[in-house]
């Protein structure tokens, strides 16, 4: 088999092996689990698939992509904790095999291994594929439609390096399509986080337009014809009061502490220090000046560092402090920590004593905690 053939499907099979096994046998635990797999039951019950409702009643928090999954899942395993969660194993699977594809095409195939498995063995972005909840899914939208608006700019300018390469013009609506699909899963702040991304992105290019207006609009159009398809067809037969409920609780999040969701202005730090645990170490490194040769990869360390800092310092701001809020920070502090410690196998970086104690001493920690919490 094709080396690259191979490698996908040990990380597909790895990946499903980790992921799929026993997703059923814990209860529902977080409210937002509990209350996604309620719709997704509700919209069986009803036989209702286009509106959305909790306890039988209209809700208006989410949009309704990543209920059909688990409605799909429901559909095939039955209603149980295991077709609530099964959607994000699937996700599980899907997110490492791109990772590696990527980090393949655009560095290397041990670049790809790296990324995919400093993904896979940190804490938080593992077990979240295991979980019921939204933001696996919204975030590989999120990810992949920044990722292609990146890949246009490459291809436009040269610096992809393939002949065969499709047009610009290909990624570019590609990649409004998928953001689309993001909006349709959680709402627009999936256009917020990759247009303030860009915004930065231009502002460090010193205001060069590295993409054209026309393209903006192309982008934004894609992602449109993706989002109204159900935004627009249910604001057109119930009214705009989705959309107007929909906002007044994003407002409401972003101002105020929503069902007792208070914290401190640095708890995404810490939630991403322990949580993505050890990546987060490694990527420590890589967050300072890199002196990259190879000026494709160096303008996506570039980016990486941009998506990074915007959602950290965006949900910093935001009132509501919850676990999930700063999960947008897997991908591109994965890629970092990878970038890391491919520079260490090269002897570019050295493997630093403050490294070797933040390792041990978080590491300590999460040895020490489940025995203290036995005995």
């Amino acid at each position: 088999m094709n080396n690259s053939y191979r490698t996908i499907l040990i990380i597909g099979l790895m990946a499903s092996l980790f992921f799929m096994p026993f997703l059923g046998k814990v209860h529902l635990f977080d409210w937002d689990e509990i209350n996604f797999a309620e719709i997704s039951r509700e919209m069986v019950l009803l036989n209702e698939y286009f509106r959305i409702f909790v306890n039988f009643e209209p809700f208006w928090q989410k949009p309704p992509l990543y209920f059909w999954m688990q409605v799909a899942a429901m559909k095939t395993f039955g209603i149980g904790e295991y077709a609530a969660r099964f959607p994000n194993a699937v996700c599980g699977v899907v997110t490492l095999i791109l990772l590696y594809l990527i980090g393949k095409r655009h560095r290397n195939h041990r670049f790809g291994l790296l990324w995919a498995g400093a993904y896979f063995g940190s804490i938080l972005p593992h077990l979240y594929f295991r979980s019921g909840i939204i933001d696996p899914w919204f975030n590989l939208f999120i990810f992949l439609g920044l990722y292609l608006l990146m890949r246009s700019r490459w291809v436009k300018e040269g610096l992809d390096g393939s002949e065969l390469d499709r047009s610009p013009w290909t990624w570019l609506i590609w990649g409004g399509l998928i953001l689309g699909l993001g909006i349709l899963t959680k709402g627009p702040v999936a256009y917020l986080l990759v247009g303030l991304s860009a915004g930065v992105y231009w502002i460090l290019k010193r205001f060069r337009f590295y993409i054209n207006p026309l393209e903006v609009v192309v982008y934004t159009i894609a992602a449109s014809i993706v989002t109204l398809s159900w935004y627009g067809i249910e604001t057109w037969k119930h009214g705009n009061w989705f959309v107007v409920e929909f906002n007044r609780y994003q407002a409401h999040l972003f101002t105020m502490p929503s069902a007792g969701h208070k914290g401190f202005p640095g708890y995404h730090i810490v939630v991403l220090l322990f949580g993505c645990f050890p990546a987060s170490i490694f990527a420590i490194r890589s967050l300072g000046r890199i002196r990259e040769e190879n000026v494709l990869f160096a303008d996506f360390i570039r980016w990486m560092k941009i998506l990074f800092w915007v959602v950290l310092i965006l949900f910093s701001i935001v009132e509501s402090k919850i676990v999930h809020y700063s999960s947008m920070c897997y991908f591109p502090l994965t890629f970092l920590a990878a970038y890391s410690i491919e520079q260490f196998i090269e002897g570019r970086f050295r493997f630093a004593g403050w490294m070797k104690s933040l390792l041990i001493g978080i590491g300590a920690l999460f040895v020490l905690f489940p025995l203290a919490l036995t005995y």
